[in-house]
């Protein structure tokens, strides 16, 4: 089992826009701050000598930038630039960049309010901050989202915490939902003992049979890990593999490395028990690590927590082979 540093429990806050001690005044920190983005008057932004995280509150509480030298390593649409969410209208917008959520997928209850609503943010300390969900009836949780960057470099701590508002006990789990930019290649490293007999299943389109015996040209296994060379046919992509990160040579020269933890004795909520999921488009990619199926009883909480890291990387040409012990290196580095 992988472990990660955590904070605990956050004061609650009202839902609003944003957050400020009871002076009125905002505390300043160093490597913190409140900027213009993206259609918003005010975004988080934690920003060193090196990278840049910009969060949004207004439309699920999210990173709209994680970024090394300028360069955003995060799928962010347009479409939704200035985008707040109302009920009342016939059709939402969907959601891009650093989103999380919680599952199990196919069996969590429809959650508008904790995926499109707005949230609190708090600036909290010298590049962390908080995003903090309204206490939402339809699941019976409120998720609390703690974000802190490294003083140099681009390593971010994401930590979701999963609180149980309810009355009765809860089951869900951690479900990563983030976008990066299509056109790259994905390494997911493999572990002994897969239950799958090619280490990933497919779902098909159309009716999410999933394939256990994939056949796809744009996946190919290579010294020990799965690559995913480009959108294969079917996009949704599950892996049993519990070595604790993965990685994404994004078409922009960076590589994108998830850190997270595992744990192989444990149930994983997810139809097929798998740890981590990847969904590959023409438009964009979507990295999935997945927490465990987690009990949580009235008043209790759950937390997990993701590291983030990139690394400039050349970004491998059409047909050639990507630097695999490069990319393992950098994954393996703390």
């Amino acid at each position: 089992m992988n472990r990660f540093w955590s904070w605990g429990l956050p004061a609650m806050i009202a839902p609003g826009l944003f957050a400020a001690p009871a002076g009125g005044a905002a505390a300043e920190y160093e490597g913190a701050s409140w900027i213009p983005y993206h259609g918003y008057d005010r975004c988080i932004s934690l920003q060193n000598g090196d990278c840049r995280v910009v969060l949004g509150h207004q439309f699920g509480g999210r990173p709209l930038e994680y970024s090394l030298n300028g360069i955003n390593a995060l799928y962010l649409s347009d479409e939704e630039k200035g985008y707040i969410y109302d009920p009342a209208a016939e059709k939402a917008a969907n959601p891009t960049a650093g989103r999380f959520d919680i599952g199990p997928e196919k069996i969590v209850p429809p959650r508008p309010n904790l995926w499109l609503g707005q949230w609190t943010a708090e600036i909290v300390g010298p590049r962390q901050a908080r995003l903090t969900s309204v206490e939402d009836e339809a699941t019976g949780v409120q998720l609390i989202r703690n974000f802190t960057l490294a003083d140099s470099g681009s390593k971010l701590i994401c930590e979701q915490i999963i609180k149980n508002i309810s009355a009765q006990t809860q089951k869900y789990c951690h479900w990563s939902r983030t976008f990066g930019n299509a056109g790259g290649v994905c390494v997911v490293p493999l572990t002994p003992g897969s239950r799958y007999p090619k280490n990933y299943i497919l779902y098909r389109k159309g009716d999410n049979a999933m394939l256990f015996m994939p056949d796809d040209p744009n996946i190919v296994e290579r010294n020990g890990c799965l690559l995913i060379l480009a959108p294969p046919e079917h996009p949704k992509m599950g892996f049993d593999t519990y070595a604790g990160w993965l990685a994404y040579a994004e078409p922009n020269g960076l590589l994108f490395v998830k850190r997270y933890p595992t744990y192989p004795d444990r149930v994983y909520g997810e139809m097929a028990g798998f740890p981590l999921c990847v969904y590959y488009v023409p438009e964009f990619i979507e990295l999935e690590p997945i927490g465990p199926w987690e009990t949580i009883q009235p008043g209790g909480q759950a937390s997990f927590t993701e590291e983030w890291e990139l690394f400039p990387f050349e970004s491998p040409k059409q047909g050639a082979e990507i630097d695999l012990a490069k990319v393992k290196r950098l994954a393996a580095a703390k």
